[in-house]
């Protein structure tokens, strides 16, 4: 009978750390996606990109891992260049018609 199961990392295997993320979306979502996380960290490692299929082709999925230091300040009041704009969630909610 087998001793007890580990339950842990191998010893054989790096010791990873960072950030990890699964994208999925178009090429060009992904394109900014990864260029968004990029300027938040270093980029350690970057997947290939899978096409999806069925109802999600012409989509894929993009596997990313990123060092990213945890005591950088987030720069406050910077407009966002992207054209969106926060929105009162309190304000849209009471003027929500009922459906």
């Amino acid at each position: 009978m087998p001793g007890p199961r580990r339950d842990g990392p191998s010893p054989r295997d790096a010791r990873l750390s960072g950030l990890e993320a699964w994208l999925t979306g178009t090429p060009a979502e992904l394109d900014a996606a990864t260029a968004a996380l990029t300027d938040a960290g270093h980029l350690t490692q970057h997947g290939t990109r899978r096409p999806l299929t069925g109802s999600d082709a012409g989509r894929y999925r993009l596997y990313l891992r990123l060092s990213v230091a945890a005591d950088r300040q987030r720069p406050t009041g910077t407009p966002n260049a992207s054209g969106g704009a926060l929105i009162d969630l309190a304000a849209a909610r009471a003027s929500r018609r009922p459906a």
